[in-house]
């Protein structure tokens, strides 16, 4: 659902449920990744959901991703996870050892995560669909937040971009073996390792999200308008995935891109250099993506160091500006 659609229809939950607990932390009043909810000074559950059609063909790698995307809005939130729930609409003419590949690739990223698979609900539907409830744990002085970025902090993105339309152009046999394997890794890692290093930097870590179906673009919006900044993203900083340009160019463009770019339209400034295909792949919707963080500019350097130290290929790819909306340059 876009971004501006899904708003519309939470707006009259958010005015009945908005201010239903001081101990609800996160909730519908201010969207974020994740519920948080406070259980104690130094304890908060950490709650959100996420399951989706296959990206892929590969069941086994299906279920990882389909699991690394759902455990990720618990990093986001700077938690870690205890245990999830298998969400599954399943065809009732389709082989259920299918299923099982699924399930298992599904289960082993848990298990990877150091969280357990605990139960599930599952029904008959017209197309496979894969997911989690996830819930996890996290203090609740330090919390992550979309809000609360500031002028001046650096923007750190910890993943590559491009894996919309990658898998658009499996789906019509386009994609390269090499091209193809590259996303699926991507899509699979965990964001626990970027999470730790980020937990160690404390309070200089500002803002926090992930990327996934609203693209860099709308995150990044949804960044901004929560911290009350303008964010500049530099487009010579970000990270692609090996392919994605050449399939953007090949017009092998998913059907949320329009929805993000359209959603964002009155929200973006963009430099005269940008091209079309760039703002495609500005706005590509990514699943399983990277966390997208603002921390203090003094730690900027470091964070980067550490981050690569921990085997995460983070980039800085901008800086938050007093204003509003989004410049890219």
């Amino acid at each position: 659902m876009g971004i501006d659609a899904l708003a519309h229809v939470l707006r009259p939950l958010a005015a009945t449920f908005g201010a239903a607990s001081a101990d609800l932390l996160v909730g519908l009043g201010h969207a974020d990744d994740a519920a948080v909810y406070r259980l104690s000074d130094e304890q908060a559950i950490v709650a959100t959901t996420d399951f989706f059609p296959p990206v892929v063909d590969d069941p086994f790698a299906f279920g990882a991703i389909a699991a690394a995307n759902a455990l990720s809005d618990i990093y986001a939130m700077g938690g870690e996870p205890l245990f999830c729930l298998n969400l599954v609409g399943w065809p009732a003419d389709l082989d259920l050892a299918i299923l099982g590949e699924i399930l298992r690739g599904g289960a082993e990223k848990v298990r990877e995560a150091g969280a357990v698979i605990a139960g599930g609900h599952s029904l008959t539907d017209a197309e496979p669909k894969y997911g989690l409830a996830a819930i996890g744990t996290v203090h609740p002085a330090h919390l992550f937040t979309k809000g609360g970025a500031r002028p001046g902090d650096a923007l750190l993105l910890t993943k590559p971009l491009g894996t919309g339309v990658i898998t658009t152009a499996a789906k019509a046999e386009a994609a390269s073996e090499e091209h193809l394997a590259a996303a699926i890794a991507s899509m699979a890692t965990l964001n626990a390792a970027a999470a730790r290093v980020l937990r160690a930097l404390g309070s200089a870590v500002h803002a926090c999200t992930d990327i996934t179906g609203y693209s860099l673009l709308g995150h990044a919006w949804e960044m901004a308008a929560q911290s009350g900044v303008a964010l500049r993203i530099e487009l010579a900083s970000i990270a692609w995935l090996p392919g994605a340009r050449h399939y953007a160019q090949a017009g092998h463009i998913p059907g949320g891109t329009g929805r993000n770019a359209d959603a964002l339209a009155s929200h973006v400034i963009y430099a005269g250099h940008i091209t079309d295909v760039d703002r495609l792949l500005l706005f590509d919707p990514q699943t399983s993506g990277g966390l997208f963080v603002a921390v203090a500019p003094e730690v900027g350097a470091e964070a980067l160091a550490a981050l690569g130290a921990a085997g995460v290929p983070a980039r800085r790819v901008g800086e938050a500006l007093a204003g509003e909306g989004l410049r890219v340059e």
